[in-house]
């Protein structure tokens, strides 16, 4: 029988509901899973559907290492309209008729193709100060925001009603689809909004192997403890490393493991996933050292 008092290890993927908050699932999961260690790789906004994965257990020690995983979204994209909050549930500040066709707006999408400075939205979870600055937003406050650069990798473009557009967007982290939608409207002079957003893709992890938090309610605890990832699918970038008995008591005690010793080579700098019987226990970067290149854990995730 599987043991449900063991504290769940890995990362549960949610099919996220509209309406809800990134925290508010977080709360969810800690009841359903029975356990307070629980954190999410990047939030969605209530509006937005998808794919959230979220850290059990001790996994969260690794939300530091997640740097650079690219997202999939599908959005509905709404011309003629500019709003506070970049989508159609904030207040409207402008309208337009004066809507482009359809190839003049394909082309203006188009054109966002591959890096582009994006001012991140005011209405977002970024902080100033350790403020949200969607918090001083609602109180009628703005802070200057810099301009970062961001990276749309794919975007297609189909026409719905000759206001609205479908967008299927590949980018890189940290990417707003509200803010590109707006985007997009300034430069064709007529505005524009966001009025749909549903992940599709979150690093390694899709919509295949997500799951709604009512299908999860209606799971047994084994059941539910099945649908747990393993981990290290977190990093499906940084190499793998199996180490047998002596050199991962070596890497449990924080020790460095010289590439000569296991064979291995790898350039300085690489983050390592270091695997004990098969479990993922511990990050590890490749450093140099007097008698040569080392894996030094950097991350232990079963201490």
């Amino acid at each position: 029988m599987a043991d449900n008092t063991k504290e769940p290890f890995g990362v549960i993927v949610i099919d996220k509901h509209e309406g809800v908050t990134s925290y508010r699932i977080i709360q969810i999961l800690r009841r359903v899973f029975n356990t307070k260690k629980v954190g999410h790789t990047g939030t969605l906004d209530p509006m937005a559907t998808g794919v959230l994965p979220v850290l059990l257990g001790r996994a969260v020690k690794a939300a530091d290492f997640l740097l650079s995983e690219d997202k999939g979204y599908v959005a509905t994209m709404k011309l003629g309209v500019e709003t506070d909050t970049e989508d159609t549930t904030g207040e409207v500040l402008r309208t337009s008729d004066d809507i482009p066709d359809e190839d003049e707006v394909s082309a203006a999408v188009m054109s966002f193709l591959g890096d582009y400075d994006q001012v991140p939205p005011m209405y977002s979870a970024l902080k100033v100060d350790g403020r949200k600055m969607v918090d001083i937003a609602r109180e009628g406050g703005e802070v200057e925001r810099k301009a970062r650069r961001v990276v749309i990798r794919d975007i297609k473009c189909e026409k719905i009603e000759r206001d609205l557009y479908r967008l299927e967007v590949e980018c890189s982290k940290g990417t707003y689809i509200r803010t590109l939608c707006a985007d997009i409207g300034k430069k064709l002079g007529c505005g524009g909004a966001m009025a749909s957003l549903r992940r599709t893709k979150a690093g390694a992890f899709d919509l295949s192997v997500a799951h709604t938090i009512e299908e999860l309610d209606s799971m047994s605890d084994e059941d539910k403890r099945r649908l747990v990832l393993p981990a290290d699918g977190l990093f499906p970038d940084f190499p793998r490393v199996d180490l047998g008995d002596f050199y991962s008591k070596l890497a449990h005690s924080g020790t460095e493991i010289y590439l000569k010793k296991i064979g291995k080579s790898f350039p300085t700098g690489t983050h390592i996933r270091l695997c004990h019987d098969g479990e993922f226990f511990a990050i590890g970067r490749v450093e140099e050292y007097t008698d040569g290149p080392a894996i030094r854990p950097v991350k232990q995730l079963l201490l």
